[in-house]
């Protein structure tokens, strides 16, 4: 899976435990310099999926609602008039269903707490000597970029420095201003309204995720990911304006795209791949979701909000509900 890290990193990893201000990233959008042929064919790859665009719906079935926000988990004063227009759908839910609710964040750290071994490499071998020097020299360069010395780099599981590079380090400094993305602002507004939180799915999915991922796969996602360093900022600043354009589902596809542009893989290897990738990071918890978020409706109205890569494709939550009886309905903010 060398070549989906770019994907995996810039679109999800971040996005699933911590959070950054966009706002000292000033990279450029790729779309706005690419050929139009190639803009127009990742275009068609991503509206050749159900429900490619648009970030909130309404799932309706008889009596039984839900609310659905797809989000962008990085801090962005943008969110602000979106959570303002959002509000009254959340303080009138009976219950809020985020990936990680309060709760699922109080036991991921208390798990971290308890058993460091989670984060950081406590026996073994470290990064700079399981890493060949291709992969570790870059890779500690990219660490000082954003502010973390090599010795300290070289402790980490490798999972965690996946997360750390998804983040350019034109934003790593506003990491320690605990920024909020509109997830965030979603909990708090529910927990000041009295509204009962929850998290879709256990605290220790990002684990789980990484479970099955051989030391062989890490390596070579590593070195995917720093093949695309220096344009880190772009994609970020790509990605951010995709969003707020409701169309995420083509920041996906630009992926796809770049990777079939890489030397050594067929545009059949990249697909397959890619499918499997998503399979991981999306699809399967989708379908885990379903359930608790029919469940939920069944006892009165739903706000759920996840990272709005998951709403697209055949196995997106929209269609999912879809398949399962709800209308669905555009919500223009």
């Amino acid at each position: 899976m060398s070549r989906l890290l770019t994907c995996l990193s810039v679109l999800f990893l971040g996005a699933l435990v911590c959070g950054a201000a966009s706002a000292a990233c000033v990279g450029q959008n790729l779309f706005s310099t690419m050929d139009p042929a190639r803009r127009a064919e990742i275009a068609a790859a991503a509206n050749a999926v159900p429900f490619p665009t648009g970030n909130f719906w309404r799932a309706t079935r008889g009596d039984e609602v839900i609310t659905i926000v797809g989000t962008y988990h990085f801090d962005d004063p943008r969110h602000a008039p979106t959570l303002t227009a959002l509000t009254p759908k959340i303080t009138s839910a009976k219950t809020v269903l985020v990936e990680a609710g309060p709760d699922e964040e109080k036991a991921l750290m208390s798990l971290i707490a308890k058993t460091p071994s989670t984060m950081v490499i406590t026996e073994g071998p470290t990064l700079n000597q399981l890493l060949p020097p291709e992969v570790w020299d870059p890779l500690s360069r990219a660490m000082s970029d954003r502010g973390i010395p090599a010795f300290m780099a070289a402790k980490f599981q490798p999972w965690y420095v996946l997360t750390l590079l998804s983040i350019p380090p034109c934003a790593m400094s506003a990491m320690t201003d605990k920024p909020k993305g509109l997830d965030g602002m979603v909990v708090d507004t529910a927990q000041a309204a009295g509204v009962p939180v929850r998290g879709l799915e256990p605290f220790d999915t990002l684990f789980t995720i990484f479970g099955d991922l051989t030391t062989d796969q890490l390596t070579e996602m590593l070195a995917s990911t720093l093949a695309i360093e220096d344009m880190s900022e772009d994609y970020f600043t790509t990605l951010v304006d995709s969003y707020f354009a409701g169309e995420s589902r083509q920041a996906w596809e630009l992926m796809r795209f770049a990777s079939y542009d890489q030397p050594g893989y067929t545009r059949a290897e990249v697909d397959a791949e890619f499918a499997q990738m998503e399979e991981i990071v999306a699809s399967r918890r989708n379908r885990a979701w379903i359930p608790v978020l029919t469940d939920a409706a069944a006892k009165g109205p739903v706000f759920t909000a996840f990272g709005a890569l998951h709403l697209s494709g055949e196995d997106g939550v929209l269609n999912l509900l879809q398949k399962e009886g709800f209308t669905l309905e555009e919500l223009k903010l």
